[in-house]
């Protein structure tokens, strides 16, 4: 039989770095091969890592069934040269038997600062020896203090045209330059950069990487991150310029929000530091580090730049040659040395945001004389590229909206005080082209004024820009509504990726809300590759946590008043997304390096604010549920409004089963008895608002009866009753429609169907009057709205750019419908449970997830009562396949009886389904369904 046997490698710091490794085929049988599309989990060039203790992963990809690892062999060398030769100068880890095949950590010598380390793997399965892998390499960044010889440069002051207000800031881009002599082409060449808020790097005229908005945002108090960049091929010997221009980013003050918002923090002028290092053939080395002798102007092109904004650009101001040698500097300014920003510098070792799509308009319209209105036919995060020609001096304002209102001009009520403006000056030469550097939008619509002629969609491009990831998830079904509504939550969830996942993308806020992003961030990861970025917001919230061990609602803390509010819903995020990130991706790195924070926390609440075993905190309820009146955003009718000590206590419990299990990962005993302790007499105490006789908790709400029974606080027997008490509320007093909030909607699918009404979830999924995803779809929605009501809700909060309302929905999509999950118990997929749910109405289901460990696929289609259902499982991991069968002799595979067919053993019957376990490869069921 042929065999393919390819080995893909991937490099785990703390958050997973990919690098993809070439075929490797089978030593026992080498027949054909096919190039497979590799998973990238991170950084695709691990430049710069500032961790001790790299961790390896690769992906095993072969024809075969029930492919299982049982030996690895890793060689770590300080060459390719030495890699070649089969010489583990750094490490060769021998031959180790074993089934791990992601997160083993490298167990070499001690890697130095700037080390590079070239690597490959070798392994052994039940079917044979793979060939070495490709090799893949990272370096080492700049490990201890002292390896820092650059300093901190800037010029802490306003220019002509600058407006450092608290109310309306303005302040031009910082320009800096700096001519040095290589003394011979180097043999590699290294630059470490930070600029604050946000750097475009050159040298010689070139700019260095593709990224945007660069780097990552965090608290500059606490952290300041750093990028690293192979830049060898941009130097030559004798005269060179590095360069750099500098935005306002998050870094220099934004202006404060609307009166109902607080103000945001101002770290101070913008600022950098940048450490290039030169390394010669001949051994020898030369550092150019920023410091007092680099030359700065402010009198560049770039006028003004804010996030809320836009930016001004005056094309007459462009200094051709600024970034190259030859370019007289001397009525520059002289660099000054300034304050560091306060945090530690680490290496950013999320991806940059960057182009990642560009996209063309698809209509253009004229409300007014000299208005032209452009429809990019998505709501849409990024910015638009122009081409325009015309006389020196001529202004073309762009302006951005997720809307229009009726006379076909921008609605820009709901961005409140973002004015969200480009305008471009032209110089007058030839065809000119201009985008922002240091902003962004989130529109759909664009109006343009001051165009010279007439627009058209020739001079107009939509880029769209988010943290550079993969995709890693498709789904597609043979209901047109579940199809758009994927659709949208592929646009939503992208625009909102921003170095942290924002709330929304236009208006003036764009802020990392906890709360947002809690289930949600689980069903992203079947979209995307996110794990970097929530390792990274995971630093971000500890980093905001307070001494007494407080967590705020948002993180990054940008906001200057009070965001610490000690509710449990918004917070318990820090350990929900720490659990989704072991479960999915089978990293634990962050539930070590979280855990002391995350007791701390718990105990915080409890000693604080616990009573009789009651956790009596919330701030914002059940957020945005469906309210009585179309006009409204918060409901006021008490029969809606879920108790706050029901969302408290639920919460709480829910958190306390999760840390005992994160104490029993990390062998703490002791803690895992305490919180199970503790968690058995929150659960007592919690069941006073069990109404006995009718089973309804609290007030009824669907909410308190839903987290009460998804979390497991139902008292045994009862649960049949509480379930019931959601679907009559459901389907007689919402007329089976959505009754939830941000809270309750992250458990409204999943707990409809495991109780037996995936039926009811489905009609929900797909209704398509208010209040519903569909409804959204109905009036002209590309993204998830905000709120419920976004089309008639007042103005100051209708985002129609938020993901938050998507709950557990993406979750559903994949585990219940195509069938694809995690195992309880498991991490990173090593062992699958596959059970779709073929609803009537529902015909196919076409799922695919790249998971850490490999590509999975579920693919079904019914046609009368015969189901049809073709499935990959991924090398190194197992499945438990649920086939809907009214008996398992009726279940076929590849046309012949199942528990007789090649890795396919029978377990048992269960409900409707026939559960058979089976090992990787691809597999064909067909059954009689009940």
């Amino acid at each position: 039989m042929e065999k393919k046997f390819i080995v893909h490698c991937s490099l785990f710091i703390v958050i997973l770095i990919s690098m993809m490794c070439l075929l490797a085929s089978c030593s026992n049988e080498r027949k054909s091969y096919q190039v497979v599309n590799p998973r990238c989990e991170g950084l695709v060039d691990p430049l710069g890592i500032d961790v001790a203790t790299p961790r390896l992963s690769w992906e095993i990809v072969h024809d075969g069934r029930g492919i299982r690892q049982k030996a690895y062999r890793i060689l770590v060398a300080s060459s390719p040269k030495k890699l070649n030769a089969n010489e583990g100068d750094l490490w060769d880890s021998q031959t180790v038997e074993s089934c791990a095949s992601i997160h083993v950590p490298y167990g070499g010598k001690k890697l130095e600062s700037r080390a590079v380390c070239y690597w490959k793997v070798m392994v052994t399965t039940n079917d044979g020896n793979s060939k070495w892998s490709k090799s893949a390499f990272w370096s080492m960044g700049l490990l201890r203090p002292d390896d820092w010889s650059a300093l901190w440069t800037g010029l802490d002051k306003s220019f002509k045209g600058d407006v450092v207000d608290q109310r309306n800031t303005r302040l031009s881009a910082r320009y800096f330059r700096k001519a040095f002599d290589a003394s011979q082409k180097p043999v590699r060449a290294t630059a470490y950069i930070s600029g604050l808020g946000l750097y475009k790097l050159y040298i010689n005229g070139q700019m260095v990487g593709d990224q945007e908005l660069a780097p990552t945002p965090t608290d500059y108090a606490k952290v300041v991150k750093y990028n690293t960049f192979d830049v060898t091929d941009l130097l030559v010997k004798g005269p060179n310029v590095i360069a750099a221009t500098l935005g306002n980013g998050r870094f220099f003050s934004m202006r404060p929000q609307r009166y109902t918002m607080p103000e945001i923090r101002h770290f101070g002028f913008p600022k950098m530091i940048l450490q290039l290092e030169l390394t010669y053939a001949d051994g020898s080395t030369q550092t150019v580090i920023s410091d007092d002798s680099w030359k700065v102007t402010a009198n560049g092109p770039i006028r003004a730049n804010h996030e809320y904004d836009g930016e001004e650009y005056d094309a007459r101001m462009e200094m051709p040659g600024w970034n190259k040698t030859g370019y007289d500097d001397t009525k520059w300014w002289q660099a000054e040395l300034v304050e560091a920003p306060g945090g530690t510098l680490e290496a950013q070792l999320n991806r940059n945001i960057k182009v990642m799509e560009t996209i063309r308009p698809v209509g253009i319209t004229q409300p007014k004389p000299g208005m032209y209105i452009l429809d990019m036919g998505q709501n849409m995060v990024g910015w638009v590229s122009m081409k325009v020609k015309g006389k020196a001096g001529n202004k073309v304002q762009l302006r951005f909206a997720e809307r229009l209102q009726d006379d076909g001009t921008l609605y820009l009520n709901n961005l409140l005080s973002a004015l969200v403006t480009d305008i471009y000056t032209l110089k007058g030469v030839g065809t000119e082209q201009f985008a922002p550097v240091f902003t962004y939008h989130g529109f759909r619509y664009v109006e343009i004024t001051g165009f010279p002629g007439t627009p058209t969609f020739n001079d107009f491009e939509g880029k769209v820009l988010y943290d550079e990831m993969a995709v890693t998830g498709q789904f597609e079904t043979s209901d047109t509504t579940l199809n758009q509504i994927f659709k949208n939550a592929y646009w939503g969830i992208r625009s909102n990726y921003r170095g942290m996942p924002t709330d929304c993308p236009q208006r003036d806020e764009r802020m990392g809300w906890l709360g947002d992003r809690t289930v949600g961030s689980h069903g992203e990861s079947f979209l995307f590759d996110n794990h970097n970025l929530y390792v990274k917001w995971l630093d971000d919230i500890a980093h905001a946590q307070l001494e007494n061990g407080s967590i705020p609602d948002v993180a990054p803390t940008y906001y200057m008043t009070n965001m610490y509010t000690d509710n449990m819903t918004w917070p318990g995020t820090f350990v929900i997304i720490a659990n989704m990130l072991y479960r999915q991706y089978g990293n634990k790195a962050p539930i070590v390096k979280h855990y002391d924070s995350m007791k701390k926390w718990i105990t915080y609440m409890r000693d604080k604010y616990m009573k009789d075993y009651i956790m009596p905190r919330d701030e914002y309820g059940d957020w945005c549920m469906p309210p009585e009146a179309p006009e409204m955003i918060w409901s006021r009718d008490p029969s809606r409004i879920t108790n706050a000590a029901v969302l408290g206590t639920t919460y709480y419990y829910h958190i306390l089963t999760l840390l005992e299990q994160f104490a029993t990962l990390l062998e703490k005993p002791a803690d895992a008895k305490d919180f199970a302790e503790e968690a058995i007499a929150v659960k007592n105490a919690y069941n006073r608002y069990l109404n006995w006789e009718t089973a309804q908790y609290s007030n009824n709400t669907v909410t308190a009866n839903l987290l009460s029974l998804s979390f497991g606080m139902v008292p045994d027997g009862y649960e049949a009753k509480v379930f019931q008490n959601i679907v009559d509320k459901t389907e007689k007093d919402w007329n089976s429609h959505v009754s939830a909030g941000v809270i309750g909607i992250q458990w409204l699918m999943r707990g409809l169907t495991m109780h037996g009404r995936a039926d009811l979830a489905f009609r929900i999924a797909t209704n398509r009057d208010y209040p519903s995803w569909g409804y959204m779809i109905e009036n002209g929605a590309t993204t998830i709205w905000e709120l419920w009501n976004g089309d008639t809700a007042n103005p100051g909060m209708n985002s129609h750019n938020h993901v938050m309302l998507l709950g557990d929905l993406i979750v559903w999509f994949y585990e219940y419908l195509a069938g694809i999950q995690n195992a309880p118990g498991s991490a990173g997929f090593e062992k699958i449970v596959m059970r779709p749910y073929p609803v009537a109405g529902l015909d196919d289901v076409k799922a695919s997830y790249h998971s850490i460990h490999g590509q999975i696929k579920s693919s079904w289609h019914k046609s009368g009562k015969t189901f049809y259902w073709d499935i990959t499982v991924p090398c190194n991991t197992t499945a438990l396949v649920n086939v809907p069968a009214t008996d398992e002799a009726l279940v076929t595979e590849s046309k012949q009886k199942a528990s007789s067919s090649e890795n396919v053993q029978f377990v048992q019957m269960e409900s409707d389904y026939a559960v058979f376990e089976i090992g990787s490869g691809h597999y064909h069921f067909q059954s009689v369904m009940p």
